[in-house]
């Protein structure tokens, strides 16, 4: 399987309410396969007014037709690390666990609870190839604190950082007694969409950050009425803007920042010397399967 050279260094993935961005000249659509399949939909490749090029990609495909249990996180990883992306930031929504996170506050989080279910493939290794990837700190706190310096183009709105995520395995929202539990233990937001993307993309070296769009207060505020569709598609509108306005200010300085090397903490070889398996004992098929995204280290 061959690797198209595009050269794009920094990817958006779009989550829900986020399909597609604007005012970008778009160059091409391009859909790679990888060793994992075909990504979530065609990634579109644009240029910035610097000339620079990003690639964007709709995690639920655009129309919408992907549950979270549903997306094709391997591929959309591996999609991106085949046109040379090396920094990813992620939109999502929310539902807050929090007073203090009204809908259409935005959030970077730093820390992350995993409630998924074992659905989804949440690695890269395994089938004869063992390997650990560090994950004590699952976002990337270079790209957080370049997204916060820009946190006056959300005008009206709070971006808030350093706050735990939960991510449920969904597709129903959660019952009161979860989302009880959920703030108990110190979670701010809930999502279904931050595992495996995040854990993946550190196994593919490249630096993640997610930006959640606070919906919704879940179901744990009982004076309110517990979360609908209806209520999130109607909030989803405003934070598509403030997630348009955001990526305006914050992508020429991402990209600048990739280009420069200046981002950290580096990951750029994090996975060379993770691996378990002994070089006799390997599955030569999963190491064929690496050699797509992590070339040399294996093999």
């Amino acid at each position: 399987m061959v690797k198209e050279a595009h050269d794009v260094k920094v990817a958006v993935i779009g989550g829900s309410g986020l399909y597609h961005l604007e005012h970008l000249e778009v160059i091409e659509e391009v859909n790679p396969e990888t060793p994992w399949g075909f990504p979530s939909d065609k990634i579109i490749i644009s240029r910035l007014p610097s000339g620079d090029k990003i690639a964007f990609l709709a995690r639920h495909g655009r129309g919408h037709y992907l549950s979270p249990t549903e997306v094709p996180v391997q591929a959309n990883i591996a999609a991106l690390k085949s046109l040379g992306v090396e920094a990813i930031l992620a939109f999502s929504a929310v539902g807050s666990l929090r007073e203090e996170i009204p809908p259409c506050d935005f959030v970077l989080p730093d820390q992350l609870i995993d409630r998924t279910k074992g659905l989804r493939p949440s690695t890269y290794f395994g089938n004869g190839l063992v390997a650990h990837a560090g994950f004590a700190d699952p976002f990337h706190k270079g790209i957080a604190d370049l997204v916060y310096k820009h946190r006056d183009a959300m005008k009206d709105y709070t971006l808030h950082r350093d706050k735990t995520a939960v991510c449920m395995e969904g597709p129903a929202f959660s019952t009161r007694a979860e989302s009880h539990m959920y703030r108990s233990w110190g979670a701010d937001i809930i999502n279904m969409s931050a595992l495996p993307e995040s854990k993946l993309a550190r196994e593919a070296e490249i630096a993640y950050q997610m930006v959640c769009m606070s919906t919704d207060y879940d179901c744990w505020r009982v004076e309110e009425e517990a979360v609908t569709v209806e209520t999130v598609m109607q909030n989803m509108k405003t934070n598509s803007l403030n997630a348009k306005a955001l990526l305006e200010a914050v992508l020429p300085d991402l990209v600048q920042a990739v280009d420069e090397d200046t981002l950290e903490p580096k990951l750029k070889g994090s996975m060379k010397f993770a691996g378990m398996t002994a070089k006799e004992k390997r599955n030569p098929e999963t190491v064929a399967k690496l050699e797509f995204l992590l070339p040399g280290y294996f093999a």
